[in-house]
């Protein structure tokens, strides 16, 4: 699996000129599932996420979580993370067929939840846009196979 994972003030997805889910604080995560990834790669990737420390303390260090801060979650389904890049158009077999991909989208984001965070999300397969006022800015590239 393969995660971008924003720091945001706010972030929102919008299909079909309607807004599908928005949050404020939090991390928007643009999730991308690999042919070989398992519900367990899953469990850790959601993990690691909900535990990374990039919201600032007292101090003005990076040095809290999001649960720390009370942040929450958007999630938004992105095969493209699996992007071929060897030519000028991109391919997209290395990413997951539907029938396995969305499943553990699915599974992230509860595993999020069973942690007690707020999760909005797109809809997998969808045409979205996303709109985020990103925080700082802090982005990280979490990827499972590393």
């Amino acid at each position: 699996m393969k995660a971008v994972v924003t720091r945001v003030k706010s972030a929102s997805v919008t299909i079909d000129g309607q807004v599908n889910g928005s949050i404020g604080q939090g991390f928007l995560v643009l999730l991308g599932v690999g042919p070989e990834d398992t519900p367990e790669i899953c469990a850790r990737l959601a993990e690691k996420i909900a535990n990374v420390r990039v919201f600032s303390d007292e101090a003005d260090k990076m040095n809290l979580s999001i649960g720390q801060v009370g942040g929450a979650f958007l999630v938004v389904s992105q095969f493209t993370l699996y992007a071929d890049l060897r030519k000028r158009r991109p391919g997209f077999s290395h990413a997951a067929r539907p029938e396995l991909a969305e499943p553990l989208y699915e599974q992230f984001m509860q595993e999020l939840r069973a942690k007690g965070f707020l999760v909005e999300h797109g809809a997998f397969g969808a045409d979205m846009q996303v709109e985020s006022v990103n925080d700082g800015p802090v982005t990280l590239l979490f990827d499972s196979e590393a």
